[in-house]
C-alpha cells in the first residue's frame, strides 16, 4: 500500500478551488476500439484521472483494460470496484468504498475486511471514500446488487448529516453518485449542502450530458465530476464538458 500522491492532488486541488475531471470506463461496456478512443479523448481533453469500474462486471477484464489504458497514457487509473472480486492491482489507485447511504453490512464493512490484507500487501494508494447513491430518476444496478435504496433527490439534508457522519468517521472523500445512466444527476441544492458543510473532497458523478449540468455542479462545490454513460453514444462530448470544468477554473 502506497501513497501515489492522488489523494494530495484532490486536496491541494480542493484548497485552489479547482476543479477535476475523471472518465469513466466501464470494462462491461468497451472493446479496444473504444478505450483507444475514450484515452486519446481524454489525453487530448487533459482529464485528470481515468476511473475503471462498475456495478456489475461480468468478464473480469478490469486488469486488462487498466494495461491498455497505461500504455497508451499517463493520467492517473483510479479502481472504482462494485466487489472484491473486481481488485485490480495494477492501478494507481483504489476507492475503498464504503456505501454509507444503505445499511447493506456486506457493503459498510464486510468486502473490506477481505479486501484489506491484499490491499495492504499492494502497490495501490488506498482511498477510504463514503458511497453515497442518490435517486437519479431511475432505478441502477447499483442499487439493485447492493440491495439499498438511493437517497432521494430532494433530500439534501439527509446527504448532509450521511457525509457528516462520514468525515467524523475519518472517511477521506465523499462520493455523491446518481448511478449509470441515470435521468438526472444529483442536484445542485444536494451537493451545495454537502460541499458547505463537509470539508474533503467531493465526487459527482451520473447523468452529467452537458457542459450546462458540469458547470452548475462545479459552482455548487463538486471538486471532481465523472463522466461515463454518457460517452458511450457521444464519446466527444467529452471536449464540451472538458471546456465548461476549465473555463470554470479560468
Amino acid at each position: 500500500m502506497k501513497d501515489n500522491g492522488i489523494y494530495r492532488q484532490l486536496c491541494e486541488a480542493k484548497q485552489q478551488n479547482q476543479k477535476l475531471l475523471a472518465v469513466l470506463i466501464d470494462p462491461d461496456k468497451v472493446n479496444s476500439k473504444v478505450v483507444e478512443e475514450l484515452v486519446r479523448y481524454a489525453t487530448q481533453a487533459a482529464v485528470d484521472f481515468i476511473f475503471v469500474g462498475g456495478s456489475l462486471v461480468m468478464n473480469n477484464q478490469a486488469e486488462h483494460w487498466i494495461t491498455a489504458i497505461k500504455q497508451q497514457c499517463r493520467i492517473p487509473v483510479i479502481l472504482f470496484p462494485g466487489s472484491i472480486f473486481q481488485l485490480a492491482l495494477n492501478a494507481d489507485a483504489v476507492f475503498f468504498l464504503s456505501l454509507i447511504s444503505g445499511r447493506n453490512p456486506d457493503l459498510l464493512i464486510g468486502q473490506h475486511v477481505l479486501a484489506a490484507p491484499l490491499l495492504f500487501q499492494s502497490n495501490l494508494e488506498v482511498l477510504p471514500t463514503g458511497y453515497m447513491i442518490i435517486d437519479g430518476g431511475k432505478p441502477t444496478t447499483v442499487s439493485y446488487i447492493s440491495n439499498s435504496a438511493p437517497i432521494p433527490a430532494d433530500k439534501p439534508q439527509i446527504a448532509l448529516c450521511t457525509a457528516m457522519a462520514a468525515q467524523l468517521l475519518g472517511m477521506k472523500i465523499i462520493y455523491l453518485d446518481s448511478g449509470s445512466g441515470a435521468t438526472h444527476t444529483v442536484s445542485e441544492e444536494m451537493v451545495s449542502a454537502v460541499s458547505s458543510h463537509v470539508h474533503l473532497p467531493l465526487i459527482v458523478g451520473g447523468g452529467i450530458r452537458t457542459p450546462q449540468q458540469a458547470t452548475a455542479l462545479c459552482r455548487a462545490g463538486a471538486d471532481l465530476l465523472v463522466v461515463g454513460n454518457a460517452l458511450e453514444k457521444s464519446p466527444k462530448l467529452l471536449f464540451q464538458i472538458a471546456e465548461a470544468v476549465k473555463t470554470f477554473n479560468s
